[in-house]
């Protein structure tokens, strides 16, 4: 009696087997990280939501009661500062420092965009001592914040600034200007320090899409005698378009959650006031936990639909066809 031939594992089999192993391994890999970033980020985002629908204060932080919507929509956890609008109650002091956000989020993003684009197309010609200079635009990003804005205050200081010396030396104002503490200049001061500090972020990333455009296309332009401006136009610009994407996304993201700066450079201005200061005002200073945390939901939200928003540009291109 002969025994039944062994039917031989068939190649798909093998494969899917072996697809299964790298999926498992890479899991376990990844699985400290995934802990670490639940423990540390998950968590604290879903019990901060979990805090803006109830009454919580900073005083008792687990016997706060369920209060619905309450806080994003009729502001109940206001104790003064309301304000009745079409018949619902509405926080001022919430909406100039969303008014505040969005103005400089604008503001600061297109400066940056614009002067790092120059800045990158300079970096990126052929010059002696490019790897110095391109070393030296890096630091004032490279200085960490809150030394930035402490140095910039001293620097704009009515008293003994420099900055005022030096515009009335040359005649540019005939008084000196209290730049963080006036209302009218406060955001111009705040706009200066963070324009100063991030353009070079900004630089950087464009480079890095310069840097990937062939030189051949300029040489074949430059034998075609095409004008720069039509070849930075129609050939350079279309090329960096995904670096610049990515370095407007990460600034825009970066300046619709502007704590720092503004809270050391301009302390307590309600010219300057945006939405990470405010919220942070309400739960730590006012005990207002519970409506900080709404507050600080609602710029979450504002983040991820713009992180949704790039997410579906990276994925869509000019002619509306999704990209495979």
């Amino acid at each position: 009696m002969t025994a039944a031939p062994i039917a031989p594992r068939k190649a798909g089999t093998r494969e899917l087997s072996l697809q299964q192993q790298r999926q498992r391994a890479a899991f376990w890999f990844l699985a400290p990280m995934l802990f670490a970033l639940i423990c540390v980020a998950a968590w604290p985002l879903l019990r901060t939501i979990w805090f803006s629908f109830t009454d919580t204060t900073l005083s008792n932080l687990y016997g706060g009661k369920w209060i619905g919507l309450d806080n994003y929509l009729s502001m109940r956890t206001l104790s003064s500062g309301k304000v009745i609008y079409r018949g619902t109650l509405v926080d001022p002091a919430w909406w100039n420092a969303v008014w505040n956000t969005v103005r400089f989020a604008i503001t600061s993003v297109l400066i940056e965009t614009v002067l790092g684009l120059i800045v990158a197309l300079v970096l990126n010609a052929e010059f002696k001592g490019r790897g110095l200079v391109r070393a030296a635009i890096l630091i004032p990003w490279a200085i960490p914040t809150i030394v930035s804005a402490k140095m910039w205050a001293w620097m704009l200081n009515d008293q003994f600034g420099i900055i005022n010396d030096i515009l009335l030396s040359v005649g540019l104002i005939d008084q000196k200007i209290a730049w963080t503490a006036s209302t009218d200049t406060a955001m111009y001061a705040v706009l200066m320090v963070d324009i100063w500090k991030t353009t070079p972020f900004m630089a950087l990333l464009i480079l890095a899409g310069l840097q990937m455009v062939p030189r051949d296309i300029y040489e074949a332009a430059k034998l075609d005698g095409i004008n720069p401006v039509k070849v930075f136009f129609k050939v350079t610009l279309p090329l960096i378009r995904p670096a610049l994407m990515v370095a407007v996304i990460f600034r825009m993201l970066d300046a619709l959650r502007v704590f720092d700066l503004v809270y050391v450079l301009t302390p307590n201005s309600a010219a300057t006031k945006t939405m990470s200061v405010i919220s942070r005002e309400n739960m730590i200073d006012f005990d207002k936990f519970a409506y900080g945390a709404a507050q600080s939901t609602l710029l979450f939200a504002i983040l991820a639909v713009f992180v949704s928003l790039y997410i579906w540009l990276g994925r869509v291109d000019l002619s509306g066809d999704s990209k495979q």
